[in-house]
């Protein structure tokens, strides 16, 4: 088995999908999620881009059904995190009323996040570090409060954290580990970037964020693809078994050994 083959095969991703079929399959399997678990509902952070859009969709479906089929309400909340201004949260606003979210929270984490970072340069001080924390070390920092604030509230009302990573961003480690890769549940994991898209347009995802770049929102002008140097598409197509240009495919699977940490157990001894 080639290293492509064995990718594919644990991370679970299909050549191609049928929408509707992807659909009932993941919305049947939050709601069983939820009833196992004891949960009122889910949770889940809505950050104007396209997966955390999908991610809506399907949990407001499965929240709906559990609803009408118990007699119970089983809600979904969806949180707005904005770190200050920012300058596409109507997007986030745009797919909450798309889905017709009752639910809805906003949390702004400038102040938690500036003084964590204010703490830790005052940790590195005291050992001859005399530096403000990297760009990178603070969008860490961001993530991880960003989760921290999911819990809080997801804890006081008996929700659980809904993740929205899926098999482009797994194959890349293109998350925070205990950030954004810290959740309860994962309904789009084996699905990789353009099937996600695929479920998007079904979903009815509004047309502003299925035509933004997509971006962690950690720094400003920060896109997924500049950063990482490879194309969703060529990520996708790799994901389906296909061949790609080979300098893609090589970058592709050293950024996946690189990043196996992310994707393996805690180790010990």
């Amino acid at each position: 088995m080639s290293l492509q083959q064995d990718i594919i095969a644990k991370l679970g991703v299909k050549p191609e999908i049928h929408v509707d079929e992807e659909i009932r399959k993941r919305v049947d399997f939050l709601k069983q999620y939820v009833l196992g678990a004891g949960a009122r509902g889910l949770l889940i952070a809505i950050s104007g881009g396209i997966d955390s859009a999908v991610v809506t969709g399907l949990c407001v479906r499965a929240t709906d059904e559990l609803t009408q089929e118990t007699g119970k309400e089983y809600k979904t909340v969806g949180v707005f995190q904005p770190y200050g201004e920012q300058s596409d949260i109507s997007d986030s606003y745009a797919v909450a009323e798309a889905f017709q979210l009752k639910y809805r929270i906003e949390t702004n984490i400038e102040e938690a996040v500036n003084e964590i970072a204010l703490e830790a340069e005052h940790g590195l001080k005291s050992i001859g570090e005399h530096r403000h924390l990297s760009r990178g070390g603070k969008g860490n920092v961001k993530a991880r409060t960003r989760m921290v604030m999911q819990y809080a509230l997801a804890f006081e009302l008996n929700l659980l954290v809904v993740g929205t990573d899926h098999a482009s961003e797994a194959i890349t480690g293109f998350y925070t580990k205990y950030g954004d890769g810290a959740v309860d549940i994962t309904p789009m994991s084996s699905l990789n970037k353009r099937q996600v898209r695929q479920l998007a347009a079904k979903l009815g995802v509004p047309q502003s964020v299925l035509d933004k770049a997509p971006t962690a929102g950690l720094w400003e002008g920060q896109t997924d693809e500049n950063e990482l140097g490879i194309t969703y598409e060529a990520n996708s197509a790799y994901l389906e078994g296909k061949e790609i240009d080979p300098a893609a495919k090589e970058k592709l699977e050293k950024q996946y050994l690189k990043t196996e940490h992310k994707r393996a157990p805690i180790p010990g001894i």
